[in-house]
């Protein structure tokens, strides 16, 4: 990163099967994380202790939240509370930013 601004979509690419990220920051409080998912990556249900929210930046995938499917393509924000349960398949290549912060107490 240059100063503290990068270009999103220079940073994404692929492998030919499953996940590539990269934490593009971190501090005590949030972490920005770029996921890119091969086609037809599946990531099974489970929980973060940690709010987040999803930025899907390229291609299609199904995000299931608390049991409701959410279609997720360039432009979808998905906000999730802390400890809900989620999964995830990438229907194409399918690169998102992950934003984890710190739930309130």
């Amino acid at each position: 990163m240059i100063g503290n601004s990068l270009n999103l979509k220079d940073k994404i690419q692929y492998s030919a099967e499953g996940i590539l990220s990269s934490v593009l920051w971190k501090d005590n409080i949030c972490q920005y994380t770029l996921f890119c998912l091969a086609e037809g990556t599946d990531i099974s249900e489970h929980t973060s202790s940690r709010n987040a929210t999803v930025q899907v930046l390229e291609g299609q995938g199904i995000l299931t939240l608390n049991g409701e499917d959410i279609r997720l393509e360039p432009g979808i924000f998905v906000l999730m509370v802390a400890n809900a349960p989620h999964a995830l398949k990438a229907e194409s290549n399918l690169a998102f930013l992950l934003t984890l912060s710190l739930p309130e107490s």
